[in-house]
């Protein structure tokens, strides 16, 4: 396999050092969000749950608008570049923000930006490999971007362990941010994607296939039991776990993901795509569930951490593989602003139900109601989406 990796395309090795430094930024500020909202500007769960949805929403908003134009008018390069570099100039503001809505501003601006990028770059990752080796390449792509969650978050403990004030840690996300617009500017021209006339757009996902369409509506409901990763952090830090140590937790995460992203993506190319996701998706309703039920153990919250690792290695990669295996090829760009935008829209009501649920009702509460998203999802996944299906010719 490592060799299969070692000859994958130039655009697919750029790319993926592009997400590292973009991700190294990213995580070094993203795990210190809720602590500096509960923190610094005393803020809720419940306003955690509004910024991330509001972000996250407009952002997927955004995917499909720059998905559905890429395939009109093509440079996938420049909506790379102009979303990482929107991103990268956001996130050191974070050092002036006074108020949870200049939080919410920032947090919105890193997230168009994502919006921007997203879609184009899937595409061009998709356009520039083999449809027999999408998985291997998808999961190459989630290893560097985790390897920059892993950088990130080290970074940050090591900055706030050395009694760095919360507000001086954003500043360093500059560096990062600059090496990721200088790789950007590396990438080719995106001679690969195809640019054959498409089909009018439709929201009612005119030209794609049915499995395409039952597949992103069993996402949304996986999604909506899918929240902000930050109340995974605000969860650990309730359980006891000490401030310092919280960029550390999501740097093991981050590091099993790392490890595992490319060799788990990679089976799906031979074993398929559903049986990865229908793991995974059984493997997070069981980890929802505990992280809901469980007292103060801090050494089963870092065992929790590291199994959640395993999830996102199992899925990221292998969810946006199974999109180029559905769509059409000249609609590549639109599929997954399809994709990105049910992943990302759902994010809101989820975010902001998880956390009402948090603070109106329980916490056991919250996290049950997403192990039971998931557990309908996996269900659906195997009965309603791929049986139907199975007498196609689409490779999963």
């Amino acid at each position: 396999m490592w060799r299969q990796v070692m000859r994958l395309p130039r655009t697919v090795w750029l790319l993926g050092f592009v997400s590292l430094f973009n991700d190294a930024t990213s995580e070094l500020v993203y795990p210190l969000v809720p602590l500096f909202l509960t923190s610094v500007l005393m803020a809720g769960p419940k306003m955690l749950g509004l910024i991330e949805g509001i972000s996250e929403a407009a952002a997927s908003l955004l995917k499909l608008f720059s998905g559905v134009l890429m395939d009109r008018v093509g440079h996938a390069k420049a909506w790379v570049a102009v979303g990482y570099g929107l991103a990268a100039f956001s996130r050191p503001l974070f050092y002036v923000a006074a108020s949870w809505p200049m939080v919410l501003a920032l947090r919105f601006a890193d997230r168009v930006g994502k919006g921007l990028r997203s879609s184009p770059r899937d595409a061009l990752l998709a356009a520039a490999i083999a449809p027999a080796q999408r998985g291997l390449a998808f999961g190459f792509h989630r290893a560097m971007d985790n390897a920059g969650a892993v950088l990130g978050p080290l970074f940050a403990a090591v900055l706030l362990a050395r009694g760095m004030p919360l507000r001086e840690v954003f500043l360093w996300a500059l560096l990062p941010g600059a090496v990721t617009l200088w790789l950007v500017s590396r990438v080719q021209n995106d001679s690969s994607v195809p640019h054959k006339k498409p089909t009018v757009f439709s929201w009612h996902l005119g030209g794609f296939p049915p499995v395409f369409r039952r597949y992103l509506l069993v996402l949304a409901l996986f999604t909506l039991g899918n929240s902000s990763n930050m109340f995974l952090l605000l969860r650990a830090r309730s359980l006891g776990l000490p401030a310092y140590q919280v960029p550390l937790l999501w740097a093991l995460t981050s590091v099993v993901a790392m490890l595992l992203s490319t060799p788990l993506s990679a089976l799906s190319d031979r074993f398929g795509r559903s049986r990865l996701l229908q793991a995974g998706w059984l493997l997070y309703a069981i980890l929802y569930a505990v992280l809901g039920w469980m007292g103060g153990a801090l050494p089963v919250v870092w065992l929790v951490f590291a199994v959640y690792g395993v999830f996102l290695a199992a899925t990221e990669g292998v969810e946006k593989a199974l999109v180029a295996d559905l769509a059409p090829a000249e609609q590549l760009g639109t599929a997954y602003g399809w994709f990105n935008l049910t992943a990302g829209a759902v994010l809101l009501p989820a975010s902001l139900l998880f956390g009402w649920l948090w603070q109106s009702v329980s916490v056991a509460t919250a996290f049950s109601f997403s192990a039971i998203c998931a557990s309908l999802a996996l269900i659906l996944l195997r009965f309603w989406v791929l049986l139907p299906a199975q007498k196609t010719t689409v490779h999963r």
